[in-house]
């Protein structure tokens, strides 16, 4: 019967060998993912146009808005954030994938992120983008953060153009792949993100199979919000993708900007068969439904006389991992639209 201690001695003898020819090895598992960081990093990663370099993963995000934030947790990062900043009016989050994300890290404000915040949260990384967070007129800027020694990666989505403030310079979907894959290499987890990518465009081809195609494809317009002027989606906003790839023809894909407001004449002129009501703010979607269908010069629209109205939540319409879930609802419900 072989002695017990004999494959142990023999294992120890083995690393001896082994350590003398001038082999590393690591002695736990904290060692073994060191020397794999080691490894991966630094990583340079290209942002909304500005190479950006990282020597290791940032371990104290700050996140501002919900769309962002659930990038990080859909990624499975919560454990690399020190917090979110978001108002309460972004429905319900109980019931997302990512729900396991908010129990995990802490809400720091329903307010305007600034940089007291940041630097209170000892934020080693800022991830937000212009018009969510980012703004010189709030004097809440990369280069500011970067004074103080805070880093920033910016939303893809708000990427400016070099057109004043407009914003935009890739299709939106594209935005979220490229925000999943930069942010899987910055804080080593490609895996994941990959799989996201995969699993997403999986998702909006299938809705893409059974959406509306040709001349079936319905006129469709964002209303966000506001009464004297709309507050509605450009090309390079999330809706322009959900809307165009569930079957729809966006009716403000001209628009080379993200989210832009346009004067009512506009609207009527381009006579959309559905509108789809952001549900988010003061106003509740049932209250902005109200007024559209009340507002005497959408009478003759065709989506108020057919009261086609559709309603998708704030954080299915920016840049979020929910993105492809909203491609799938909303196709559903223009195939029902094109066949009514």
């Amino acid at each position: 019967m072989p002695h017990p201690a004999r494959p142990a001695a023999f294992a120890l003898a083995a690393a001896l060998v082994l350590t003398g020819c001038g082999a590393q090895l690591p002695t736990s598992q904290e060692e073994k993912g060191a020397s794999a960081a080691s490894d991966h990093y630094p990583v340079t990663v290209e942002n909304c146009g500005e190479k950006k370099t990282y020597d290791k993963a940032p371990r104290r995000v700050v996140t501002n808005d919900v769309g962002i934030t659930e990038i990080m947790f859909a990624l499975g990062l919560a454990d690399r954030m020190a917090g979110y900043v978001m108002p309460d009016d972004k429905g319900d989050l109980t019931s997302v994938p990512w729900k396991d994300g908010y129990g995990k890290t802490t809400w720091l404000s329903k307010k305007t992120i600034n940089k007291e915040l940041v630097l209170d949260a000892r934020a080693d990384l800022v991830f937000a983008g212009w018009n969510y967070g980012f703004s010189e007129e709030g004097g809440f800027t990369p280069a500011e953060l970067r004074r103080v020694g805070v880093d920033s990666y910016l939303l893809s989505e708000s990427c400016r153009n070099g057109q004043g403030n407009a914003r935009g310079v890739m299709a939106p979907l594209d935005a979220l792949y490229t925000d999943l894959r930069n942010l899987g290499r910055i804080f080593d987890v490609e895996d994941r993100a990959e799989a996201l990518v995969t699993d997403f465009r999986e998702q909006v081809a299938q809705a893409r199979d059974t959406a509306p195609k040709g001349s079936d494809r319905p006129r469709v317009f964002l209303y966000d919000d506001g009464r004297d002027k709309p507050l509605t989606a450009g090309a390079f906003a999330g809706p322009h993708d959900i809307i165009t790839k569930a079957g729809g023809d966006h009716v403000m894909k001209d628009l080379e900007d993200t989210w832009v407001t346009v004067g009512w004449e506009t609207v009527v002129a381009r006579d959309p068969e559905v509108i789809v009501i952001n549900n988010y703010g003061d106003r509740s979607a049932e209250q902005k439904k109200e007024f559209l269908k009340s507002y005497p010069p959408l009478a003759n629209v065709s989506a108020i006389k057919n009261d086609r109205i559709y309603v998708l939540d704030y954080v299915d319409l920016v840049e979020s991992p929910r993105n492809p879930a909203a491609v799938a609802s909303l196709a559903t419900y223009l195939k029902e639209v094109s066949h009514g």
